[in-house]
């Protein structure tokens, strides 16, 4: 009787052993928050496109996107992996388990930032210029806490670039004066993804303290670091308008920019000095809407 091959045991046993290496690689960089940044590298692109850009450009941006992420993460997973066996909320991540060795980690990281400059190097010559000065941020904000509270819009910068990546993909410039809507663009999303992270590091007061780590809630406790996030915040949409001015945008994206602020507000509401169980609810929920929301706005702008 014939047997499909695929109905092998030692066929299944393969494919099961490569979905479960992908589900531990995608835990392990955190996958999901690409849609943090990736929104605002298209909003970079369509911007400085004035409406579409070309499909070779959306490509590329995409992968360079998805290469910067994993490598920033895998670098953050192997240079903290000893601090994350000593924090309690970071005991199962795969790099302290043992689930993928600081060896595969590495490998990622590497083939991360081949695919990145390939990227770059694809779409134009001033995106290569300037993409070592993206990998040092990329792999240096991790490093950052050890010696300054300001890690957090270290943090934000660094994603912030995604801005600016989409911007110079299609317009090979970032230093003239009509380049002025990609900086503000990047100042509001730093602002954006450095508040949010100063929420979610409330998590680790006792721990960064105990370590030694500079982090704002552990140097300065936590009250005062939510409210450095709603200063943050109030900066982001600050940026956020004058970056659309200074694009031309018309009313939808302020509409998105109006809903943005109430989803903050309402991201502010649920985590207290008191009360920080609602912390994953406000970081991840609420951010990835203010993303996705925003670029919608953008994409109704140029279009409507």
């Amino acid at each position: 009787m014939h047997t499909d091959a695929t109905s092998q045991p030692g066929t299944r046993n393969r494919d099961q052993s490569i979905a479960q290496r992908l589900r531990v690689f995608l835990d392990l960089v955190r996958f999901e928050h690409t849609i943090f940044a990736l929104p605002f590298a298209y909003i970079g692109m369509l911007l400085a496109a004035d409406g579409l850009p070309t499909l070779w450009q959306f490509v590329w941006v995409t992968v360079a996107m998805t290469a910067a992420r994993t490598l920033a993460f895998a670098v953050n997973r192997l240079v903290d992996r000893a601090y994350d066996a000593r924090n309690p909320r970071t005991l199962d991540r795969p790099s302290v388990t043992g689930i993928i060795s600081p060896r595969a980690i590495a490998l990622y990281a590497g083939a991360s930032l081949i695919a990145l400059l390939i990227a770059a190097a694809l779409l134009n010559r001033l995106a290569l210029a300037l993409s070592p000065v993206a990998v040092l941020f990329l792999v240096g904000y991790s490093f950052t806490k050890r010696f300054t509270a300001l890690s957090h819009w270290v943090l934000g910068f660094t994603d912030a670039l995604a801005v600016g990546g989409g911007w110079i993909a299609v317009r090979a410039s970032f230093f003239s004066p009509d380049d002025l809507p990609a900086w503000l663009l990047t100042t509001a999303a730093m602002f954006w993804i450095g508040g949010f992270d100063l929420i979610y590091a409330c998590q680790d007061v006792e721990h960064d303290r105990a370590e030694g780590l500079y982090a704002w809630p552990a140097c300065y406790g936590i009250a005062s670091a939510l409210k450095m996030a709603r200063l943050s915040h109030g900066m982001f949409l600050v940026f956020l308008v004058l970056g659309g001015l200074a694009a031309g945008l018309r009313w939808p994206f302020y509409a998105a920019a109006l809903l943005a602020a109430g989803l903050l507000i309402y991201e502010h509401r649920l985590v207290s000095p008191d009360d920080l169980r609602r912390v994953n609810e406000a970081f991840f929920h609420m951010n990835a809407v203010i993303a996705v929301t925003l670029l919608a706005g953008t994409l109704a702008a140029l279009f409507m």
